[in-house]
């Protein structure tokens, strides 16, 4: 028996508990593959992963640096076709009052108005997209 899956809309407000963000806007686009989050200060570093969530013109940037020792590099194929190389995150992400894992590419995405971007790969199995529907999660 397949189950029900979740009917979001095309934007949302999700929370990333392990990054301590909380109410992030998303923008859900089933013509990304992946998911990505704005990110700034993205440095290799001894074989660690270390960059900031968010910049100084969001309300929840709190200049916290991360550092992460699992982290994997992706290319990742632009709207354009332009491909570009990107790092990638494991981490968690709260919708509809429950947690999933997710993977997200690191981007600086300031000049784009969503911060973070919700892929099929994520959406797939889990939820249908309603474009005409907004904060189905966050409304709850």
């Amino acid at each position: 028996m397949e189950k029900e899956k979740k009917i979001i809309g095309r934007t949302d407000k999700v929370d990333f508990p392990v990054l301590e963000l909380k109410d992030i806007d998303a923008k859900i686009d089933t013509g990304a593959y992946t998911s990505s989050i704005h990110c700034i200060d993205i440095r290799e570093v001894d074989q660690t992963l270390q960059c900031s969530f968010l910049d100084a013109t969001h309300p929840e940037y709190n200049g916290k640096k991360f550092t992460f020792k699992n982290y994997d590099i992706t290319a990742v194929k632009s709207s354009n076709g332009k491909v570009e190389t990107r790092f990638a995150i494991r981490t968690q992400i709260t919708l509809f009052n429950k947690t999933y894992p997710i993977t997200l590419t690191l981007s600086p995405r300031d000049d784009m108005r969503f911060p973070v971007l919700i892929g099929r790969k994520f959406l797939s199995g889990k939820f249908l997209v309603d474009p005409q529907l907004e904060n189905q999660s966050y409304n709850l």
